[in-house]
Parts: C-alpha cells; sequence; structure tokens
C-alpha cells in the first residue's frame, strides 16, 4: 500500500510540474505569443510617440538626447518583456515547433539589440555641437531602422498549416 501512494505522488508532481515533452497545442502557442506581441508592439507605439511629442518641444541637444534615451531603452526592455513572455509560451505540437519558437525569440531579441545598440551609439554623441549631434542622431536612427527590419519574423511562411490556423484563429494575432 506504501508503495501505491509513492507512486500516486510521482505521477501528481509530474504533472503538476509540467514533465513531458513540453508542447503545446499550437492554437494555445499562438495565442500567448500574440498576448505577448501585441503588447509589445503598443507599448513601442506609445514609446515613439511621447519621444515625438519630447523632442518636438526639447529646446536643447541634450533634451532630445535624453527622450530619445528613454525611447530606446524603454523599447529594449519591453523587447525583453516579449521575449521572455514568448519563450514561457513553450514550443508548439506542430512539425519543426522547436524551431519556430525559436525563430519567435530570436526575433524579439534582435530587436532588443537594435534598440541597445541605437542607446549605445546616441549615448556617444556628444552634444556640444547641435549640426553635429543632429546629424548623428540621424545615422543612429537610420541604423535603427535598418537593424530593427532585419529582425522581423515573417509569419506569412510558417511551413505549418497548424500554426498558420491558429494564428489565423486568434483575434489577438489579426
Amino acid at each position: 500500500m506504501r508503495r501505491n501512494w509513492g507512486i500516486v505522488v510521482v505521477v501528481i508532481v509530474a504533472t503538476l510540474t509540467g514533465c513531458g515533452d513540453g508542447k503545446v497545442p499550437a492554437a494555445q502557442w499562438a495565442s500567448k505569443v500574440c498576448a505577448a506581441v501585441g503588447p509589445w508592439r503598443a507599448q513601442i507605439e506609445q514609446l515613439n510617440a511621447q519621444a515625438q511629442r519630447q523632442v518636438s518641444g526639447a529646446s536643447s541637444p541634450a533634451q532630445v538626447r535624453t527622450s530619445l534615451m528613454n525611447l530606446l531603452n524603454g523599447a529594449a526592455v519591453a523587447s525583453e518583456n516579449a521575449r521572455q513572455a514568448v519563450v514561457a509560451a513553450g514550443v508548439p505540437d506542430v512539425d519543426g515547433g522547436d524551431t519556430v519558437a525559436a525563430r519567435f525569440a530570436d526575433s524579439l531579441s534582435r530587436a532588443r539589440e537594435a534598440y541597445r545598440h541605437a542607446g549605445s551609439d546616441l549615448a556617444s554623441l556628444a552634444t556640444a555641437d547641435p549640426t553635429s549631434f543632429y546629424d548623428g542622431v540621424v545615422a543612429v536612427m537610420n541604423r535603427l531602422q535598418t537593424e530593427y527590419a532585419a529582425s522581423a519574423l515573417d509569419t506569412s511562411n510558417l511551413d505549418s498549416p497548424a500554426l498558420r490556423d491558429a494564428f489565423d484563429g486568434v483575434d489577438q494575432c489579426r
């Protein structure tokens, strides 16, 4: 009798800790990913709008740099938070699910790094000469755009019909 209770405890612990292959149904994974990416996009938009307002009202290069650094640092943090949420979503239970999950996480990692690189570059710009500073800002933002565009993940070419259907079926994903 004592042995049976031990088996029951092992089964319960294994069930509660998620023992197994760790894969989740495609629809559940898509829903979790979209729940992570949707707020991330909204936060990036909010940070951009805030920076635009602050920059348009700035009276010095130092104020512009502060506003843009807030944008870049906030976007890097938001990207990392979204990446962590995507990783926490697990792996979709589809062929190539490991690869798909890794591609989503990698895309957000590269976006985070694009913002970090831009922040580092912007922080190194001297503000004493406004013309040089603003030329530098243009160059930093152009590099950011290039790196950010390279980080984009095209979900239209997912190899999994089950995942395509899952993303199409989740309101947050549209």
